[in-house]
């Protein structure tokens, strides 16, 4: 059995200070990995199914080959990691805030996604997502104004609960139509939350996708010993 807790890394951001540790779980016998951001809980090894659904989901919806693709949060790694099993993947550009994060996985910090970052396919910039979604240059400043085939978003716990408030911009009408000039004709916007399916959202985003849905995603939750869920939505550009 290895030690209870430890601490793996921490950094002071602009949102406060994020935190990565490791600890053992008595109830699933195993160690889990956790992010925080103050005292905060971002993220957890322990709860992966809906990073994972919201690849394989955003994915399947998509058409095409050779496919270039944004993930929004690198995170632990697990949407990432899910969306390079999708043989189209001609390149993953991942778009995380917190250089701690990105250090963190080069240095193998995190055993379940280790080796993620020496994939050929993947390309991992430290920006704000948010900033670089809603301006005219996008997610890549070599090729201003590229375009992509999928957008997979995964930083926020939810539209109405936001990590940062200058991210609620970002899930209005204006925010999401310019972040749609990002992504192709027919291609696919999707997003986790971790609420309920919000109506509200829902005709916000489709104010500048089409074909809109929220698709709700279950799993077993060994902490209440019952069973949690997460929403992932889906939009096609027009």
């Amino acid at each position: 059995m290895s030690a209870r807790f430890e601490e793996l890394g921490w950094r002071q951001t602009p949102m406060g200070e994020i935190s990565l540790r490791r600890r053992f779980d008595p109830t699933v016998r195993m160690d889990v990995y956790e992010v925080k951001l103050g005292d905060e809980f971002l993220m957890s090894s322990l709860f992966t199914t809906g990073e994972r659904e919201l690849a394989r989901l955003g994915l399947a919806r998509t058409p095409g080959t050779d496919l270039d693709v944004v993930v929004g949060g690198l995170g632990l790694g697990y949407t990432a990691r899910e969306a390079l099993t999708d043989n189209r993947i001609r390149e993953l550009t991942v778009v995380e805030y917190s250089q701690a994060v990105i250090d963190w996985h080069a240095e193998q910090l995190l055993p379940e996604t280790a080796g993620l970052l020496s994939d050929n396919r993947i390309q991992v910039t430290c920006a704000d997502f948010f900033a670089a979604a809603t301006s005219a240059e996008g997610f890549d400043s070599r090729r201003p104004g590229r375009t992509y085939d999928a957008v997979l978003l995964d930083i926020d716990h939810s539209p109405r609960h936001v990590l940062h408030q200058p991210h609620s911009a970002f899930y209005t009408p204006e925010g999401l139509r310019a972040m749609a000039t990002h992504i192709v004709p027919g291609g696919i916007f999707a997003m986790w939350s971790d609420d309920a399916p919000d109506e509200q959202f829902l005709a916000v985003l489709g104010s500048a996708f089409a074909d809109v849905e929220a698709e709700r995603v279950y799993f077993d939750n060994p902490i209440t010993r019952g069973r949690s869920s997460a929403t992932i939505y889906l939009a096609t550009r027009r």
